[in-house]
């Protein structure tokens, strides 16, 4: 049973920083892709950040040149670096893991798994 808990959330003034983490346990799949997402009430989940399991990453406009992600593989854990936080960036922030494994040049996606979410509160 695959678990992935976040931490890091909590109130911050505009242009203030937090560091947000994910860490998953439970999966025997050693090849994983992580991500970021976040949401609003009433608004869709939207993707902020992924990370490759090499540590390649790429970032949606919203974070880019604010926002870095990395992660640290024998922690099992991602991280978000955010900077020069705005009140626009106030949401629930979610860690997605998605598991696969590689036959050849093969790529099997075997599961995913969500966290339950950190809340990010940024005070104008």
């Amino acid at each position: 049973h695959v678990q992935v808990v976040e931490s890091g959330g909590g109130l911050v003034q505009s242009g203030g920083s937090l560091r947000l983490s994910c860490v998953f346990s439970g999966s025997t799949c050693s090849d994983n892709a992580m991500d970021w997402y976040r949401q609003v009430p009433g608004k869709e989940r939207e993707l902020v950040a992924h990370i490759s399991i090499s540590g390649a990453t790429n970032y949606e406009d919203v974070a880019a040149g604010r926002f870095t992600m990395s992660r640290d593989n024998t922690k099992n854990t991602a991280y978000l670096q955010m900077n020069n936080l705005k009140p626009e960036d106030t949401a629930v922030y979610s860690c997605h893991v998605d598991f696969y494994t590689t036959y050849g040049d093969r790529v099997v996606w075997i599961q995913d798994a969500w966290g339950q979410g950190t809340q990010v509160t940024v005070r104008a």
